[in-house]
């Protein structure tokens, strides 16, 4: 237990240096110095949407992160970080929340379905994308697929983050991309964390606000890992009583729950097969050391299983894939500090 408390600290640690390695910025305030780019809604930064300075970023900016401080308010727009944008490092004011409320089902211009996909807040295509301390929310309500922020870009890291929505909150869309969350918060309904990325939650309150289920993956076959939670709590609103950990979106779909603090809502059985006749087959359903009042080892749906132990979850052999990567400095001043 030590180990991975030393290995957590280590990665959130190690996410320091890129945001500052920004030139001097035009904003002429003590706050805005060390940022590239500053967004204000009322005007006093270079930019007054999230977009524009997303998109005057240079592309394919190798050498440098581009670190743009967005301030307090509520920027009420889809944005697009596109492949091309690497390298970005998006932090937030308190209060900096970008917004929209796009759903699956609302017609387009073209009188056509938006569809879950097309439903996003943000999309993050981009690799290397780093963010901290922004809210990012889907304000649709409990009308369907209606997604916060979708994460198609490899190597991508977010800290004391917020995932504001019902349905589909937070898409870890790309499969074989790797995604890092730390003490961040998500919450909503059903499948409100889901897609194909592998993706790592450390110390993170994951909060349903209805019924239904916490995640949904779709992991490919043949990739190792899926989605894997550590010391993450699990809180709910009032009224909620039945929630389950996850169901398979797809046949080999993995999700492991690694000291966890489970609360009074998490279903007895834990688990969902969904439409899967045979999950244990395909299926990777784990918990070590759950805790709290929804902890229920020995009642759980029989295709999951306790492990015993940790092997082949280390944290930093998780993130590092094939390129060895590790998040280091991908964020800002005192980002280690929990």
């Amino acid at each position: 237990m030590k180990v991975f408390k030393i290995l957590s600290t280590l990665i959130a640690t190690f996410c320091t240096a890129l945001a500052i390695e920004a030139a001097v910025s035009s904003c002429d305030t003590d706050a805005c110095e060390g940022y590239d780019f500053v967004v204000a809604a009322d005007g006093s930064g270079d930019y007054t949407t999230v977009q524009a300075a997303i998109d005057a970023v240079p592309a394919f900016r190798k050498t440098h992160r581009t670190t743009i401080l967005v301030k307090r308010g509520t920027y009420h727009e889809k944005v697009i970080v596109a492949p091309c944008k690497i390298n970005i490092s998006l932090i937030g004011e308190d209060g900096a929340v970008i917004s929209y409320d796009d759903f699956a089902q609302k017609p387009n211009r073209f009188g056509e379905e938006t569809t879950t996909s097309g439903s996003a807040t943000i999309y993050l295509y981009a690799p290397d994308f780093y963010a901290e301390n922004i809210t990012f929310e889907n304000t649709a309500g409990p009308v369907g697929q209606a997604v916060a922020c979708l994460v198609g870009g490899d190597r991508c890291c977010f800290r004391r983050c917020r995932f504001l929505g019902f349905q589909d909150t937070l898409y870890t869309f790309t499969e074989g991309c790797r995604i890092y969350l730390d003490n961040c918060y998500v919450e909503g309904t059903v499948d409100f964390i889901f897609g194909a990325a592998t993706t790592i939650f450390d110390h993170c309150q994951i909060h349903s606000v209805g019924n239904g289920f916490l995640t949904a993956p779709s992991t490919p076959q043949g990739q190792k890992f899926g989605y894997v939670f550590y010391d993450c709590e699990m809180t709910a609103g009032e009224g909620v009583d039945e929630v389950f950990l996850s169901r398979p979106w797809r046949p080999y779909a993995k999700a492991v729950f690694v000291r966890c603090e489970l609360g009074g809502h998490i279903a007895p059985v834990g688990w969902d097969p969904w439409d899967n006749e045979s999950p244990e087959e395909t299926v990777h359903y784990a918990e070590y050391e759950s805790t709290g009042p929804g902890a229920n080892p020995l009642g759980r749906a029989y295709f999951s299983r306790q492990l015993d132990n940790l092997d082949g979850y280390d944290m930093l052999q998780i993130l590092a894939g094939r390129d060895g990567w590790m998040p280091v400095g991908m964020g800002a001043p005192e980002i280690g500090k929990r």
